[in-house]
């Protein structure tokens, strides 16, 4: 007998959303501790976020191969989840426009 596992529980799932929270975090931190002043170097934060957000990527790609085809519908919602993480992620970055 085949178990069915729910691509959520997937480490390929969660991972990009566990990565857009930590960029997140590192985002909401520094406002915190510095303010929205603009800087002209991008520093460590700026560079960790980058690498956060761009290594989503190709673990999105992976996983949506990968359990696609499988069980579209779970797959689709959390591909979405996956998504609404990436933008919240950015969205300060881009309405602060640094």
């Amino acid at each position: 007998m085949t178990t069915t596992h729910s691509p959520i529980r997937q480490p390929s799932a969660l991972a990009p959303i566990a990565m857009s929270l930590v960029a997140l975090a590192l985002v909401l931190g520094r406002i915190a501790l510095v303010g929205t002043a603009y800087e002209a170097d991008e520093g460590a934060l700026a560079h960790t976020w980058q690498l956060l957000i761009a290594a989503q990527i190709p673990i999105m790609l992976y996983f949506a191969l990968r359990y696609l085809p499988r069980q579209p519908r779970q797959t689709s919602l959390t591909l979405t989840l996956q998504v609404i993480a990436v933008l919240a992620a950015c969205a300060p970055v881009f309405l602060l426009h640094w």
